[in-house]
């Protein structure tokens, strides 16, 4: 054999122990790898919970979404928070139905008035996972607590105010979110019971908003065009009074129409600063999406929550917002 022949020979044998070095050094590394540090910070949450509004791009729900993220880091919980883009039922129950499947620890939910809602959640709390409602009740099913604003008592503070702040006497149009949601149609009942003995104040139009900006303008629109005795207005949830702001600034009546509105978004400020709107009622989705947590790991604990906690309401007027106030945590 020649020298270049030996010398080839020599290096491919090195070459060859270099590769054989490496293959085992790399695979010992891959062996060895630690999981990425979320992973392992997930392997150690105590449960894991899902948070599921009516519809995820909702500026009330993210505030709900904020309190159950604090709860959830300072407790160490697994928090989701899913459902679908914009209000569509069947999304939301597949939500469900598809969180229970996965054996989460814990369903929160805002409560739905329909028939397949309360069956869906009994055969839920059936299996062992339990089921809180946020926001909006469902009573009838086996839901093991609820927390939110008690809507009818918040109607009735919207009807004392307007009393109060019309000195009773007014022609008022209502736009409602839903015709068919509980906590809807419970705002409504309770502004009509506030109102009932007053002589000067009767109730022309009631129409529905489909929690639709858009939809609430219209509508609004439509009964300023049908009904222009309306001195005042009340929109039972947060997009309706921006809605109708809008367009009693477009006929330039700020100073004929009263309004009245429901939660505290920017827009909502904004509109009570110049007074175009007076009033709105103020709820505290922060601190129930806070609580609900809470409420959860101490049912995973088997300890004993209150079946219903209502969290405050209260009414809140332009003399009531701090100045230079951006939002208020906790109230939409």
């Amino acid at each position: 054999m020649s020298r270049l022949s030996i010398t080839a020979y020599v290096v491919g044998i090195v070459c060859f122990i270099v590769s054989c070095s490496f293959a085992v050094f790399y695979g010992y590394k891959v062996v060895t790898h630690q999981l990425p540090t979320e992973e392992k910070e997930l392997n150690n949450d105590r449960y894991h919970f899902v948070l599921i509004p009516e519809e995820l791009d909702n500026d009330y729900w993210r505030l709900v979404e904020e309190g159950a993220r604090a709860a959830a880091k300072k407790y160490d919980v697994l928090l989701e928070y899913t459902g679908p883009r914009q209000a569509n039922f069947d999304d939301h129950l597949k939500t469900i139905e598809m969180s229970a499947a996965a054996k989460v620890d814990g369903i929160m939910t805002q409560g739905l008035s329909d028939e397949q809602f309360s069956p869906l959640i009994n055969r839920i709390v059936e299996k062992g996972i339990p089921v809180i409602t946020v926001d909006t009740d469902a009573a009838n099913s086996k839901r093991l607590a609820y927390i939110g604003t008690d809507n009818y008592y918040s109607g009735f503070l919207a009807g004392k105010a307007l009393i109060a702040d019309t000195n009773g006497q007014a022609n008022v149009a209502i736009i409602t979110g839903s015709f068919n949601k509980n906590h809807q149609r419970q705002r409504v009942q309770g502004f009509k019971d506030a109102i009932q003995s007053e002589k000067g104040i009767r109730i022309v139009a009631i129409e529905e908003s489909q929690i639709s900006r858009v939809r609430a303008f219209e509508k609004a629109y439509q009964i300023l065009q049908e009904h222009p005795e309306v001195t005042a207005f009340f929109g039972t949830s947060a997009l309706d009074g921006i809605g109708v702001a809008e367009v009693v600034e477009k006929f330039n009546k700020q100073k004929r129409i009263y309004i009245i509105g429901f939660d505290l978004l920017k827009e909502t400020q904004k509109y009570i600063r110049k007074g175009t709107i007076q009033a709105t009622v103020v709820q505290e989705p922060f601190e129930m999406g806070y609580r609900a947590v809470k409420m959860m790991i101490e049912l995973r604990e088997g300890k004993k929550v209150p079946s219903i906690i209502h969290t405050a309401t209260r009414i809140l007027r332009k003399n009531d917002l701090p100045p230079y106030m951006n939002n208020i945590k906790g109230v939409r």
